[in-house]
């Protein structure tokens, strides 16, 4: 399962010597992760509630948290459970399964998925923008720990010279969810949209990963190891569970008023499934034609059945109770409705809610075995576990992210994120050394840009941009354009 070649950094120590023999390398890619800026932004980057409305929602920081302790749960459980994982030396690494957990959100930019759609519109000619590949960027390059410069990010022609973290080559294997290089022209991507990947300036870096882990010069396709397999679940269950925890702290909706959407929002829902089970479970692709609106009303009633519909005495009497039919239905309604607003409102009731689908859907997981390279065989959600996992997380997002409410506050941000690209990336006067709007950018930044090639400028105010809070963004666009007084002495 692991190789020198996985422990393996783009910057090797000096003295061809671990350092730490006490402290294995995944341990040291742990801490050097947690210890990093871009780590302690996602505390300022919403999940799916903006922070200033409440301390109780989850942010990118709690988020990547949970995400990273499943995951690592996940790992311990197959290894103890699974026959593939039996053997010493095919145990999977716990450590970089949670190093994958805490790391993929990294390369979220601020306000979400419209954050993403504005910073790829504008890099639309200079290689795109997606989450992801910004994840594996900003712990390969961005980063300040290493450079194989000495103190020099660049060298003569402007070559990179960034390690980012120099963490392991497994570890960052374990940040490459989607095997395919974005096309520097939105023209080639095949359809319209953010395209999922890694950027054209990786492609060597992710080569050389593929060759570490497996090996060969010949890797097979698509490449996904097992911890990056384990942290997509993670990411997945997390969704489906806490996301709709803070929906219903949050009061938009209760339990029962899941049953009540509009029609277009299930069967947005089944569409979406539609498409994953062929992507993900092409041998059950005969089952698309049964889900339909019904089937996700008929899924969230088991969801929600033994909270609603068992587990209370008062609800027990009415249907023992010797009343007129119509009496009976009003009384178990008025019932049903008393216990969906506790469900929402009631700390215990919430916490044992979500605890319990968590335990579940980690039970509801398989291997699919890779042939040839343990290193990647995948793990997935037992067919009927992903049904649940998917109607949750994606009537949450079609049902709740979708909503005219947060849509409003999310169009807001891409405003914001375009508005501030521009300002950076226009050419001011004639001063062509400075490139006019790159001016606007920090020293450390401004200094990529100067004598650099366009993609790169473009690139750098992307990675700039990228790397903002809400928070911040907010405060870079007023600074540029609000009627607040301004101040030299507070640093960009």
């Amino acid at each position: 399962m692991y190789s020198d070649g996985d422990a393996a950094r783009v910057l090797d120590d000096a003295s061809g010597k671990d350092p730490e023999p006490f402290r294995s390398p995944w341990r040291r890619d742990f801490a050097r992760l947690i210890h990093s800026p871009s780590f302690r932004r996602l505390q300022g980057k919403t999940q799916v509630f903006p922070g200033q409305e409440s301390d109780f929602y989850r942010n990118r920081l709690t988020h990547s948290l949970e995400v990273a302790q499943i995951a690592k749960s996940i790992a311990i459980r197959l290894n103890a459970t699974a026959r593939e994982f039996k053997r010493k030396g095919l145990k999977i690494e716990p450590e970089i399964v949670e190093f994958a957990g805490l790391a993929h959100d990294l390369g979220h930019p601020p306000f979400g998925h419209n954050g993403e759609e504005a910073l790829d519109e504008c890099m639309k000619d200079h290689g795109g923008f997606e989450g992801n590949a910004q994840s594996l960027r900003i712990v390969a390059r961005l980063e300040k720990k290493a450079t194989l410069g000495g103190m020099l990010p660049f060298g003569p022609d402007h070559k990179d010279l960034r390690c980012g973290l120099n963490v392991t080559y497994r570890s960052l294997a374990a940040l490459l969810k989607y095997d395919r290089a974005i096309p520097i022209h939105c023209s080639d991507r095949g359809k319209p949209g953010v395209m999922k990947g890694y950027y054209v300036e990786d492609e060597a870096l992710v080569a050389d990963i593929k060759r570490r882990i497996l090996n060969t010069d010949e890797p097979p396709e698509p490449f996904k190891t097992i911890e990056c397999s384990i942290m997509d679940i993670a990411d997945d269950i997390a969704y489906s569970t806490y996301d709709l925890e803070d929906n219903f702290k949050a009061g938009f909706l209760t339990p029962m008023g899941l049953f009540a959407l509009d029609e277009d929002i299930y069967q947005d829902v089944a569409n979406t499934i539609h498409d994953r089970i062929s992507k993900q479970y092409p041998e059950r692709e005969d089952y698309i034609r049964y889900i339909d609106i019904d089937f996700i009303r008929e899924l969230l009633f088991l969801v929600f059945e033994d909270m609603l519909f068992q587990s209370d005495k008062e609800t027990q009497t009415v249907l023992n109770a010797r009343l007129p039919t119509g009496l009976k239905k009003q009384a178990i309604g008025a019932q049903m409705q008393a216990l969906s607003r506790k469900l929402a409102s009631d700390g215990y009731h919430r916490v044992k809610f979500t605890s319990g689908l968590v335990q579940n859907f980690v039970s509801g997981i398989e291997v699919v075995k890779h042939l040839t390279y343990p290193q990647l065989h995948q793990v997935r959600l037992h067919f009927e576990t992903f049904l649940f996992v998917e109607v949750l997380k994606n009537i949450t997002y079609h049902g709740i992210i979708r909503s005219p409410g947060m849509q409003v506050v999310e169009y807001r941000g891409k405003d914001i994120v375009k508005a501030i690209f521009k300002a950076l990336a226009e050419k001011r006067g004639n001063d062509l050394a400075e490139d006019g709007g790159t001016r606007l950018l920090p020293d450390d930044f401004r200094l990529i840009c100067k004598g650099a090639p366009e993609i790169v400028k473009m690139r750098t105010i992307c990675d700039f941009i990228a790397g903002m809070t809400d928070r911040y963004a907010f405060e870079f666009y007023d600074r540029l354009h609000g009627t607040s007084h301004l101040t030299v002495h507070k640093p960009l």
